[in-house]
C-alpha cells in the first residue's frame, strides 16, 4: 500500500526521531543505517525539507534534524507528499473496472474495510509512535552518535 518511496521517507524520518534532540544527522550515516541508497534518499530530504519537515544545515556540524515534534508528524503528512491518493485503491478484482457503492463487485464491501482501517492508521499514528519500535535492532544499526569534537569524550 506504500510506495518505496514513502516506505524510505518513514524510515528515514524514524531514524531521525532517534536522534538527540538538536543533533544533526549526516545523510550518509542516516543513508546508511537507514538502508537507503544514498542519492535516492537526497531527493527525499530535499522533499521533506520543502514540507517543512526537516531542517538541513551545510558544514561542519551540519546534516538533516526533524523540525517539528516526531508525536507532531502523522504518518499520512509524510505518505501525501510522495503517494498522490495514499488511501485510494481500484478495484482489487479488476483494474480497469469503476468498482463503486452504485456498481460494487464481490469484494467491494471487503476492500472498503481494509482502505478504512489504512486511512485510519495513517491518520491517527505519528512518528513518534513508530520511532519508539524501529530502534534499529533488528538489522543492527543504530542511529549515528553526533560525531565527537575536540577534546570531548564521547560516552
Amino acid at each position: 500500500m506504500l510506495s518505496t518511496t514513502s516506505a524510505y521517507a518513514l524510515r528515514a524520518l524514524a531514524h531521525l526521531a532517534q536522534a538527540p534532540a538538536g543533533v544533526y544527522v549526516l545523510g550518509r550515516d542516516l543513508a546508511a543505517v537507514a538502508d537507503i541508497p544514498a542519492n535516492y534518499l537526497s531527493k527525499i530530504l530535499l522533499a521533506l525539507r520543502n514540507a517543512g519537515l526537516i531542517v538541513t544545515v551545510r558544514g561542519i556540524g551540519g546534516g538533516y534534524r526533524l523540525n517539528k515534534s516526531p508525536d507532531g508528524i502523522r504518518l499520512l503528512e509524510v505518505v501525501e507528499l510522495f503517494d498522490r491518493h495514499p488511501v485510494a485503491a481500484p478495484c482489487v478484482l479488476d483494474t480497469g473496472r469503476s468498482c463503486s457503492e452504485n456498481h460494487p463487485c464481490i469484494a467491494h464491501e471487503r476492500w472498503c474495510l481494509v482502505r478504512e482501517a489504512w486511512a485510519n492508521f495513517l491518520e491517527s499514528t505519528n512518528l513518534e509512535e513508530i520511532s519508539r519500535h524501529h530502534d534499529g535492532r533488528a538489522t543492527g544499526r543504530q542511529v549515528p552518535r553526533p560525531a565527537k569534537r575536540r577534546g570531548e569524550a564521547r560516552l
